[in-house]
């Protein structure tokens, strides 16, 4: 009698961990509903605002060790409104259980971009600028959402977003999982083995020199440099069909590894 409850206790601890391996897999591969919210943070040591968009998964449930994604948008001449022109990216990534904000980090009263000079210095407090966004924001959101896994944040930035990212993740590397930039072209990416860096690349720009790694860094430092058949100025909600499904293919695949 005693062998028989045993066994049975046995089968009903398989069945048991094979429903839980089911209903983990079940979750991991699901498409959310997704939830948008704006925001207008202040950052009282720089008197400044610093308006977001979240993007994240509406669902009945929490999702354990969610991670979380900081998005910086390209230049746009202080207009307005940038941190909503990503939205096919920014809304998949949510779709797939991401946690996202995305920083508008131009203001009306902002200096403009640099034209000329020298980028790497001309641009550079535009960029030191962005970091100290990023900065604040993760830090904010560690205090109103300490849930989230913040070991594994990934920043992915395009344009003059991704030389901010780039930025970032060399004055932060410990505070960064991951970084996608998306055809930055100025500010030269980290030649660290953490954080993991993945730069898309467009078909009608080169990036300044030194910015991309060589083919010997890529191999030491494991980078990944990916061509792609889209225009610089078509990454936003510009791109195609085509080139909406080539950019969250990579980044999907690149949050994966």
């Amino acid at each position: 009698m005693t062998k028989i409850l045993s066994q049975l206790l046995i089968c009903l601890l398989l069945i048991s961990c094979s429903n839980s391996k089911k209903t983990n897999s079940q979750i991991s591969n699901n498409t959310y509903p997704v939830k948008l919210d704006t925001l207008e943070l202040f950052d009282k040591s720089r008197n400044r605002k610093v308006p977001i968009a979240i993007f994240y998964p509406k669902t009945d449930f929490k999702i354990s060790n969610q991670q979380i994604i900081i998005f910086s948008h390209g230049y746009g001449e202080n207009k307005g409104g940038d941190n909503m022109i990503y939205s096919y990216l920014t809304e998949n990534l949510a779709s797939k259980g991401y946690f996202v904000i995305s920083i508008q980090h131009e203001l009306p009263t902002d200096d403009l971009l640099a034209m000329e000079g020298d980028f790497k210095v001309t641009r550079k407090p535009n960029w030191e600028r962005g970091t100290d966004n990023i900065l604040y924001v993760l830090n904010e959101y560690k205090i109103i959402k300490p849930e989230l896994d913040f070991k594994h944040l990934t920043l992915i930035g395009h344009s003059n977003g991704g030389d901010m990212t780039a930025l970032f993740a060399t004055k932060y590397p410990k505070l960064v999982y991951k970084i996608i930039t998306m055809d930055n072209r100025r500010m030269p990416l980290p030649r660290f083995n953490q954080p993991k860096v993945y730069t898309l690349r467009s078909k009608n720009y080169s990036a300044d020199e030194g910015v991309l790694p060589t083919e010997q860094e890529q191999k030491k430092y494991e980078m990944i440099v990916q061509l792609t058949p889209i225009n610089h100025s078509d990454m936003d909600n510009d791109a195609t069909i085509e080139e909406r499904k080539i950019i969250n293919t990579y980044i999907e695949k690149y949050l994966r590894e």
